[in-house]
């Protein structure tokens, strides 16, 4: 798995301070997209064992972290690579958010048993593609009307979607 950028802080992508990692690859190809150099699995460099380990590092030695965040590209697409380093991540943070993006929707995302077990070690996930007519950029975290902030625990117990909403609401 490759890996095409790294933020260290953002307030941008999930609630919180976040780590951000930029997974390389994807296939959805949205007209608009804000990353499309992302797309090959092949840009950047190889996410190797021991960049992990320093992302991990990094973020659990800041105090003002509050989670991970998967973008890309889509994370999805490499989800078997990612799961060791998200579960190592969870294990290194514990009290720590992992928020992700994707393409597919998370009715899809639960058909793979592969993304799925990647969708299980998220907290949240924001789903569907991009689509520039429903670009909005009064939204949160997302960037059109279609994209949702799905809450990945209680969406799996409820057995449908489920919004994640800000703890301060």
């Amino acid at each position: 798995m490759n890996w095409c950028g790294y933020i260290p802080e953002s307030l941008n992508e999930g609630s919180g301070l976040r780590a951000v990692v930029f997974i390389s690859g994807c296939r959805h190809a949205c007209p608009g997209c804000f990353n499309p150099a992302s797309w090959s699995f092949r840009a950047g460099e190889l996410f190797t064992l021991e960049q992990q380990q320093s992302v991990i590092r990094e973020a659990s030695s800041n105090p003002l972290l509050d989670g991970l965040t998967l973008c890309g590209g889509d994370p999805f697409f490499s989800a078997a690579d990612c799961i060791p380093f998200v579960q190592t991540y969870r294990a290194a943070c514990p009290t720590h958010t992992v928020w992700a993006y994707t393409g597919f929707t998370f009715g899809a995302l639960i058909q793979d048993l592969v993304m799925l077990e990647l969708a299980r070690l998220c907290d949240v996930i924001i789903d569907g593609p991009f689509i520039a007519e429903e670009r909005d950029v009064s939204l949160p975290f997302r960037g059109s009307r279609n994209q949702r902030l799905v809450d990945v625990h209680k969406s799996l117990e409820a057995g449908h979607v489920i919004d994640w909403q800000p703890a301060y609401l």
